[in-house]
């Protein structure tokens, strides 16, 4: 038969075992007493009651959470697959553990909803343009609808929107549109300050008789110097007809 000192010794260690927590810095412990809710304790080294108190530890750090890919068709009946992300963490801890009874897969629940219902109010251009807004009304939404649970939304971020393929070949057929449309219009533009520097450079050679014998000029010798060019020309002045033209007139 066992030596009763030492049933005693291991009573009382089994007792102490269960008596003293040690919480650590991120964490805190939501005690009950007999069933009802006393208070938060921690973090350290916190003492229960044996047979009287139990605890729920909480931790509150941030949380990272994916939600998974989501079938959502926009306002605009497109079929989208989107995904995100969700950053949260537990502000109350006593409403974390006595308003719902496991705010992580709450949470995680809520978050797919909201998903769904924010991303098909939204046509698809909006949703690939204005995505921080987005974003931004999925944390509000959330924040709001987690709130009595103690949790605190501090960011949502859709991470990946897959388009079906036909529509990508149409995005991309009218992306090659507008590219060829600023092309277009670039090169008439050119085409347009080329006319305009072309009649003033005309009007100047208009208004001086001898800047055109010089452009001749200019030209011929520009044709016959060069590497392996034999050209000769004899110059003429440019206006040696307006004799005979005079004449017979």
């Amino acid at each position: 038969m066992m030596n009763p000192s030492i049933l005693f010794f291991i009573l009382l260690a089994i007792i102490l075992f269960n008596s003293i927590k040690i919480l650590r810095e991120y964490e805190r412990a939501v005690v009950f007493r007999l069933g009802r809710y006393t208070g938060l304790r921690g973090p350290g080294l916190i003492l229960l009651i044996p047979g009287l108190e139990k605890m729920v530890r909480v931790d509150l750090r941030t949380v990272t959470m994916d939600i998974p890919s989501q079938d959502i068709i926009s306002k605009d009946n497109v079929t989208l697959k989107v995904n995100g992300v969700v950053y949260f963490r537990v502000d109350n801890p006593r409403k974390a553990v006595i308003a719902v009874e496991e705010y992580y897969s709450a949470t995680a629940q809520i978050s797919q909803t909201t998903l769904r219902t924010v991303i098909g109010q939204y046509e698809l251009d909006e949703i690939l343009q204005h995505r921080d807004k987005i974003n931004a009304s999925l944390q509000e939404i959330l924040d709001e609808q987690t709130e009595p649970w103690g949790v605190k939304v501090s960011a949502v971020e859709v991470k990946a929107i897959d388009l079906p393929l036909d529509m990508q070949k149409a995005m991309a057929r009218q992306a090659q549109a507008e590219r060829d449309k600023r092309a277009k219009v670039i090169s008439a533009e050119g085409e347009f300050e080329a006319s305009k520097m072309l009649a003033e450079a005309a009007a100047v050679l208009d208004s001086q008789p001898n800047a055109i014998t010089l452009r001749y000029l200019e030209t011929m010798q520009n044709i016959s110097s060069g590497d392996g060019k034999s050209t000769t020309f004899f110059p003429l002045p440019v206006n040696f007809l307006d004799r005979f033209l005079n004449k017979d007139s």
